[in-house]
C-alpha cells in the first residue's frame, strides 16, 4: 500500500490539466466561432487556498483556448502552457524554472496525454471521470468529476495528507477577514 502522507510531504507545486479537470470537457461554440467553457468557481477558491499554502500552481493544456488563458489569469496562475500535446516538454520547463524535482510535484489529469507526466511526478491524481488507464497510474482519484470542483478537492487532499489543511483554511479566513488595502482586481 502506498504511503500517501509520505508522498505528499514534500509537494511544493501543483500542476493541472485544464479540459476535463477544470472543466467538464465540454466546449461551447457560438455561430460566430466564439468558444466558451464552463469553469467551477470552487476551483478558483482552490487556487487561493494553494497560494496561502505556499504551493506553486501551473496549468498544462493539450488544447489551445483563449478561455483557458482568461481563467488562468483570474486564478492568478501565470505558468500556463496552452495547446501542447506533449506535456513532458512544459513539465520539464516548469521543473527547471523553479528548481524542483519530481518528488516535489503533484499533477492532476483525466486523459491519456496526461499519463507521461503523471508517471514522473510524486503525486499523480486522477479526476473521478478520468480514463481507467489514468486512474491506474494515480495515487488518488477525486470523488468529484472534472469541472465540478475536482481541482480544489485534489489540492485539499494534498494539504490534508500534509496535515496542513486546517491551518491553511484558518490563514485563508484571516486573509479574507483582513484584506489588503489595495483591491487586487483593479
Amino acid at each position: 500500500m502506498t504511503d500517501t502522507k509520505l508522498l505528499c510531504a514534500n509537494i511544493k507545486m501543483f500542476i493541472s490539466d485544464v479540459d476535463g479537470v477544470l472543466t467538464d470537457g465540454s466546449i461551447y461554440k457560438g455561430t460566430n466561432g466564439e468558444e466558451l467553457k464552463r469553469f467551477n468557481v470552487t476551483d478558483g477558491a482552490g487556487s487561493a487556498i494553494a497560494r496561502v499554502a505556499g504551493l506553486k500552481l501551473a496549468l498544462i493544456s493539450g488544447r489551445f483556448s483563449e478561455s483557458t488563458a482568461v481563467r488562468a489569469a483570474e486564478m492568478k496562475i501565470s505558468d500556463v502552457y496552452n495547446g501542447t500535446l506533449n506535456k513532458v516538454i512544459p513539465y520539464s520547463k516548469i521543473k527547471e524554472k523553479y528548481g524542483l524535482i519530481d518528488e516535489e510535484i503533484a499533477y492532476v489529469g483525466d486523459d491519456l496525454i496526461d499519463i507521461a507526466v503523471m508517471e514522473q511526478v510524486a503525486v499523480p491524481i486522477a479526476v473521478a471521470n478520468a480514463y481507467k488507464r489514468v486512474k491506474d497510474v494515480s495515487v488518488y482519484v477525486t470523488k468529484k468529476t472534472g469541472g465540478q470542483g475536482a481541482f480544489r478537492e485534489a489540492l485539499e487532499w494534498i494539504l490534508t495528507q500534509q496535515g496542513r489543511l486546517d491551518e491553511v483554511l484558518l490563514a485563508l479566513g484571516d486573509e479574507v477577514q483582513n484584506p489588503p488595502e489595495t483591491d487586487p482586481y483593479h
